[in-house]
């Protein structure tokens, strides 16, 4: 039996290691990644899909999904790091490295002016492609004159996202019969506001736990230094912390823009301080959002109108010889919930030590980059037989948290039952 237990302890220490190590050479290989929800759509990974049990066919797709590349919301954003570094530079206490970042800074507010928060040329690609593939992947939904039904949230950013998905699928078959709305008589279900539940989201007892780990990965010391050339200034004139989380989300969203294709900020910093950046975003957002048990590991049904949505829809749609497909536009905030409700890839596990969020798997750049989704496809051999669901996360085959002897293929009656019983689990 002592045998045994160390057998299978060391098994688990290994694969914690390994994820540590999965995320860690994933970044350092490619640093985009390090951007989390600023992360550019990058598309699947998995190229051919596990084929359906014999004789079925994808018949109806329910759907939610991120608006694709924007611009970074606030103003703040923008010009924080341009007040702060025209300031010092005013007073000569700029390194040319810093006064270099300076112009930079500049010209990304600029492409960005009267632009916060909107779609940029990229995010509508996205979506186009998404679009696409999904139809190639599942032609038999869209065959005909099918109904797409579509809604957005009232957000411009998500409603252009719908539209550049619904042109592509209508230029792929102009025989589709479309609808598409965004309306505030949905936003109960398509942006859910909880003010009782998100007011439990950070109590003091999380922020002091957020902060003791943040103090053990400090990020910011070196790239303040190698941007003032005063110590006395940087003491009593910079916020070095906050300087160094608008230059890195600067850094990470510039992926979305065109400046792509001209400049960059992730030379400010080393790989290890960009891994460390990402490890504690990782972390807020793991707390924020996922079953972290010092919040009471509620946050994910902050989605549970839009799973009995989903659900409600699906059953509709089910007595439907040729129902086409749901589709539905919104936020990260929405996604990342969404999948941890639904226990996809194990994202409903409850991590207690921020520590081990990212050696346990829980890796946010997987879930919710621009444009993420989260696709329900359905099958049947005959209209009135048994359905059969699979679930696509960023258009990957995902895992679900029920028994079936074909995943990743589920019998619906099993998803309903367990997700019902979930949901009514939770008390308002």
């Amino acid at each position: 039996m002592k045998k045994l237990f160390l057998t299978l302890l060391s098994f688990t220490l290994l694969c914690t290691f390994a994820n540590a190590q999965q995320a860690k050479q994933e970044i350092y290989n490619n640093i985009y990644l390090s951007a989390s929800n600023y992360l550019a759509y990058p598309g699947p990974t998995q190229e051919k899909l596990t084929p359906a049990p014999k004789g079925y066919k994808p018949f109806y797709i329910s759907h939610y999904g991120r608006h694709g590349s924007r611009y970074l919301i606030g103003e703040e954003d923008y010009d924080y790091p341009i007040s702060i570094l025209s300031a010092a530079e005013k007073e000569g206490k700029l390194t040319e490295l810093g006064k270099d970042v300076l112009h930079r800074v500049k010209m990304i507010r600029e492409e960005s002016r009267y632009r916060t928060g909107e779609l940029t040329p990229l995010g509508a690609e996205q979506h186009k492609q998404i679009a696409k593939r999904m139809y190639e992947r599942f032609p038999e939904v869209f065959k005909g004159a099918v109904c797409i039904d579509a809604k957005s949230t009232v957000v411009i950013r998500c409603i252009l996202s719908m539209e550049n998905a619904l042109q592509q699928l209508l230029e792929l078959n102009p025989q589709l019969i479309i609808t598409h709305d965004a309306s505030h008589h949905d936003m109960y279900y398509m942006n859910q506001t909880d003010e009782a539940l998100y007011n439990k989201k950070t109590p003091h007892r999380v922020n002091v736990r957020y902060r003791e780990f943040t103090a053990n990965h400090p990020t910011e010391e070196r790239v303040i230094n190698s941007l003032f050339n005063d110590q006395e200034y940087i003491k009593y004139e910079v916020d070095g912390e906050k300087l160094n989380n608008v230059l890195f989300k600067l850094a990470s969203n510039l992926q979305s823009s065109e400046l792509r294709k001209q400049i960059t900020l992730y030379d400010l910093f080393t790989k290890e301080e960009i891994y460390d950046n990402w490890l504690k975003n990782n972390a807020r957002w793991y707390q924020t959002y996922g079953n972290y048990k010092y919040n009471g590991g509620t946050q994910p049904f902050s989605q549970r109108n839009l799973l009995r949505n989903i659900i409600h829809q699906a059953d509709s749609c089910i007595q439907l010889e040729h129902p086409g497909a749901t589709l539905r536009f919104g936020h990260e905030t929405m996604v990342l919930p969404l999948t941890c409700l639904l226990g996809l890839n194990g994202y409903n596990q409850q991590i207690d030590n921020l520590e081990e969020v990212a050696d346990k798997g829980w890796i946010n750049y997987k879930v919710f980059p621009m444009g993420a989704n989260i696709q329900f496809i359905f099958y049947r051999k005959s209209f009135g037989g048994d359905v059969l669901v699979k679930v696509l996360l960023n258009e990957n085959e995902a895992t679900l948290p029920i028994q079936s002897d074909i995943a990743p293929y589920y019998r619906w009656e099993d998803f309903k039952t367990y997700y019902k019983q979930l949901l009514d689990s939770y008390i308002e």
